[in-house]
């Protein structure tokens, strides 16, 4: 599992401006947080009332944009700005603002991504924790036709296609390879609209705060001059001429696929729910928060179900330490040198393999009819890579020694039998002080855990 360290803002910074929705003004401030923490919101007009973490399930409405809420707080507008923070790599965050909504700025993640830049990130001590996709993810409305597919990548990447019942505005697609391209290839598109939507959404309130300046507005359909007029009159803008189709904006389109880009615009911000930053290619057909946060809140699923994910594991590739460097480290031998090789070490976890064949000596005894691998033995081979992974960060390795000093929340939830290959995975709990090493270790098959546990090693020099 490829890792980085996690970030959070070197300073706060706060935005103004008119709240789409309400038309109000409001400011939002954004606050250096703890590793760990993700992305969280806090009404202070309303006091008293407590911090919202930002996961799927909190959400509560998606009709016009993503509302996340807790208890009788709630906060509305907030894909623009979670966006914002994912794709410029901010990782934890805390947003307090003085009203319902966030500000809709130019309606765009552009304002939020200067500022992030002009403060700054800052390195944290933790590890961003991605969730890799290693299988297709599909969520459909069957009603809409709306979909979004996930597949599995090296990195994050999104493609959008959009389709409306329009000649004159069809479709468009756009892609992003990395998201960490956000600032340059997506952080400036503008929200859309088109001019047939716009009647019903004065009649129910739904866009006090919006103009020409903060969203693109599509006129794909000629009406009549008189209805057009008092429509521009609605929102404040400068008649326009009928019979013209196309966008009715005194801001060029930044791309000609603008639209298309808001889309994954608005993806990466409702993805932020998920509360992980994921691995995976997202493929979304006509997508809009409904189906963002419906996908979210089944992703989230996912990532429940399967919480700790097995090493990728790539048998045509050179180990890091073949079964001749194991015997100079370790003072195993057969029949108890049970790590054949490690593929992986990082900055503070390895990744052993070992392949259990019916020739394990253990065998002959445990069991004869169903041979079973013994619990205690899956416990020592995991101990055996942790012991790698100490013995490798000391100067002249091959003089120390490992010993056992405690096992700890130890759980066996499959069989390991003959053909199975372990994939062992220990990290460090703590860093190592006066020779003493905490470590919880995984052992799966395939992607499945099969044994677990933490345990402290005493490393000495007695060689």
């Amino acid at each position: 599992m490829t890792m980085s360290k996690q970030y959070t803002l070197k300073s706060a910074f706060s935005v103004k401006g008119k709240s789409l929705h309400t038309g109000l003004t409001t400011t939002a401030t954004f606050h250096p947080a703890p590793e760990n923490t993700g992305f969280r919101f806090q009404r202070i007009d309303l006091e008293g009332q407590p911090v919202i973490e930002g996961v799927a399930e909190n959400v509560i409405d998606t009709t016009r944009s993503t509302v996340i809420a807790k208890g009788e707080a709630r906060v509305g507008t907030i894909e623009h700005a979670l966006a914002a923070l994912l794709g410029m790599g901010v990782d934890n965050c805390l947003i307090t603002i003085d009203g319902p909504e966030m500000p809709i700025l130019e309606g765009s993640a552009r304002t939020y991504v200067d500022k992030i830049k002009e403060v700054g990130r800052e390195e944290q001590n933790a590890e961003r924790d991605y969730y890799v996709i290693k299988k297709k993810i599909e969520f459909r409305d069957e009603e809409t036709g709306a979909s979004i597919v996930v597949l599995p990548d090296d990195k994050f990447s999104l493609t959008v296609m959009i389709s409306y019942d329009s000649e004159w505005f069809s479709s468009q697609f756009a892609t992003v390879e990395d998201v960490s391209k956000f600032d340059e290839d997506i952080a400036g598109a503008r929200t859309f609209v088109f001019v047939r939507e716009i009647e019903p959404l004065i009649n129910a309130g739904l866009i006090k705060g919006g103009d020409l300046d903060n969203a693109i507005v599509i006129y794909e359909d000629e009406i009549s001059q008189e209805r057009l007029d008092h429509l521009a009159d609605s929102i404040s803008v400068e008649h326009q001429d009928a019979t013209k189709l196309g966008f009715l904006n005194t801001r060029p389109l930044v791309w000609k696929n603008e639209p298309a880009r808001h889309k994954l615009l608005d993806i990466i911000g409702d993805m932020a729910l998920i509360g992980r930053p994921i691995k995976g290619r997202i493929i979304a057909t006509k997508p809009g928060h409904t189906i963002n946060n419906k996908f979210a809140r089944q992703m989230r699923r996912e990532i429940r179900a399967n919480e700790v994910q097995a090493p990728h594991y790539d048998c045509n590739k050179a180990p890091l330490m073949d079964v001749n460097r194991i015997r100079e480290l370790l003072p195993h031998r057969y029949p108890m040198q049970l790590v054949d090789k490690i593929i992986e070490i990082g900055k503070n976890y390895i990744v052993g393999v070992k392949n259990v064949t019916s020739n394990e000596p253990f065998f002959v005894g445990h069991f004869p009819q169903e041979p079973v691998m013994p619990g205690v033995l899956q416990i020592e081979a995991m101990a055996q890579a942790g012991g790698l992974f100490v013995l490798s960060t000391l100067d002249e390795p091959e003089k120390w020694s490992t010993y056992f000093m405690r096992i700890d929340s130890v759980k066996f939830r499959q069989k390991v039998v003959p053909g199975d290959t372990l994939i062992f995975r220990v990290e460090l709990l703590a860093p190592v002080r006066h020779g003493i090493s905490s470590m919880k270790g995984y052992i799966f098959v395939g992607e499945k855990v099969v044994s677990e546990c933490t345990f402290t090693a005493q490393i000495i020099k007695n060689k």
